[in-house]
């Protein structure tokens, strides 16, 4: 068990990119790819739009909502909206991430907070999980593959980062 704690302790909201009041439908200019997942918890309408279908339970729900999630980010790069795409593809990454820690931690909790966010100890997690995470996994690969949205997300971070 390690105590390296958690990135999160030194999250500063002011300095984040992605706000909560921003409609990014409305105003897509204002939206940042960043690193990996994030602003995937805050940037609207596509985390209410996409939110509802993620799931990682079992393999079934995994399957019915990465497929889900993946044609939502089809559709999105067809009707020319790069920042749904964009989230639609954190989203496939947030359920491989999100079931390979439900697999590696019971109950997905990696710290105790409790003891000054000592890490808890691995491989106590769901085995069902490690299913889960690698159908997330293929979709997520499967999106960052697409050739479509690979052009636009190089041309995008060039314009608006």
């Amino acid at each position: 068990m390690s105590n390296d704690r958690p990135s999160y302790l030194n999250f500063r909201s002011s300095e984040y990119a992605w706000k909560s009041d921003i409609n990014y439908r409305l105003q897509p200019e204002k939206y940042k790819v960043g690193k990996g997942e994030q602003g995937v918890l805050i940037c609207e309408p596509y985390k209410t739009e996409i939110g509802k279908f993620w799931r990682f339970k079992n393999k079934e729900i995994a399957i019915e909502s990465s497929n889900k999630i993946f044609s939502m980010f089809i559709d999105y790069l067809e009707s020319g909206e790069f920042v749904g795409a964009d989230m639609a593809r954190k989203y496939l990454q947030m359920g491989f991430t999100r079931a390979r820690r439900y697999f590696n931690y019971k109950g997905g909790k990696k710290y105790d907070k409790e003891k000054d966010y000592l890490q808890l100890q691995r491989g106590t997690g769901d085995p069902e999980k490690a299913e889960a995470a690698d159908i997330f996994y293929k979709k997520w690969k499967e999106a960052e593959d697409n050739e479509k949205y690979t052009q636009l997300k190089i041309k995008w971070k060039k314009e608006h980062g």
